[in-house]
């Protein structure tokens, strides 16, 4: 998801840099051009603004483990599903795309987690589920 983010950032970035560029050869400034290549420039110059300053992380591989109880819930509304993992002990919650299987076990039973997150911890990489007592593990991401 992240190399994603970045790549469409860029792309989305130059191409209202070359929209730009292509109104000030042709002469041709008008009101929908000029949106259109602004908001181009807007929406990739944001992404690459959330984006860049991870990079460094996820190409290093530099990451931090975020240990604690958690409380996994699962939010399926509409097309997407999502899985949001929510650490009491740091405050901090993470939320994932990929759902994990905890039917057996109960979604609202609190467990031991081990999340995966750059050292910035503005995305997340991975995780890994235990349970609370026994500290078995249940699921990972991978």
């Amino acid at each position: 998801m992240y190399y994603a983010l970045l790549i469409i950032g860029a792309v989305v970035f130059f191409i209202g840099i070359f929209w730009f560029v292509l109104m000030y050869i042709e002469k041709k400034f008008t009101f929908r051009n000029t949106c259109k290549a602004f908001l181009g420039l807007i929406m990739g110059g944001l992404l690459l603004f959330i984006t860049l300053p991870s990079l460094k992380y996820m190409i290093f591989k530099e990451y931090d483990i975020v240990k604690g109880s958690c409380i996994i819930e699962i939010d399926s509304a509409g097309r997407s599903n999502e899985a949001s993992f929510k650490l009491p002990d740091t405050d901090d919650v993470f939320y994932f795309t990929d759902i994990p299987d905890l039917d057996s076990y109960g979604r609202a039973v609190p467990y031991y987690c081990e999340v995966t997150v750059t050292k910035d911890h503005e995305f997340e990489v991975g995780y890994k589920i235990y349970d609370a007592k026994s500290r078995e593990l249940i699921q990972t991401s991978e």
